[in-house]
């Protein structure tokens, strides 16, 4: 068995100050943000491709049997997208 070296910069590890705790809520609360944003944008595109599994397939009932999901599964991603997708022609309050 090979004898380890000494390191002697490597051996003193100094002691690093913990970030103040309003610094880490402040990190957290951005990854969560930004995570929430990543989760959105995956869900729509999650629906648009059921969308298009519905216009192969014929139905969502259809989709829902090929994915091995419930019917209600796919018809509320479905639905939640299209409540947050305004329609073609439509105008918002926003």
């Amino acid at each position: 068995m090979n004898a380890l070296h000494p390191t002697p910069l490597l051996d003193k590890v100094g002691v690093m100050e913990p970030k103040p705790w309003r610094q880490r809520v402040r990190e957290e609360e951005e990854l969560l943000a930004r995570l929430n944003t990543l989760a959105s944008e995956a869900a729509a595109r999650r629906a648009e491709a059921l969308l298009e599994g519905v216009e192969e397939l014929g139905s969502r009932a259809e989709v829902a049997r090929d994915l091995g999901r419930s019917w209600q599964a796919v018809d509320q991603a479905i639905k939640r997208y299209q409540r947050k997708r305004p329609t073609e022609g439509t105008t918002t309050t926003e």
